[in-house]
């Protein structure tokens, strides 16, 4: 069986988007923090993932091995927020599980991708 890039590439994308729709529901709507401002915790949770963004979604592969780089603060921070905090425990599990699916789905997208001439 031959495997195809095309659908490690779209589950990456499936786990960026939730990334960046759970960041932004999470500290919006779901549980917003009290002790910081809001736009505070959107800027610096959700800017490193705009950073890669364009080159992700045009399959550069520098770009794609940054995302994937990226994800991994956000599986440190998912892990270590569902341990630590019983309130926002699933929040927290969703980030660990989104950032996995992206860092897993980007580098098995560019190992089976043909290399860029």
């Amino acid at each position: 069986m031959k495997l195809n890039a095309q659908y490690f590439y779209i589950a990456a994308l499936i786990g960026f988007f939730g990334l960046f729709a759970l960041l932004m529901l999470w500290h919006t709507v779901l549980a917003p923090s009290g002790q910081l401002p809001v736009a505070l915790m959107l800027l610096l949770s959700v800017t490193p993932l705009l950073l890669p963004m364009r080159g992700l979604l045009n399959r550069h592969r520098k770009s794609c091995t940054w995302a994937a780089y990226i994800s991994l603060f956000y599986f440190i921070h998912g892990t270590m927020e569902a341990y630590s905090n019983a309130d926002e425990r699933l929040y927290a599990s969703l980030e660990a599980l989104l950032s996995f699916m992206l860092f897993l789905g980007i580098t098995l997208y560019l190992r089976f991708s043909p290399p860029a001439p």
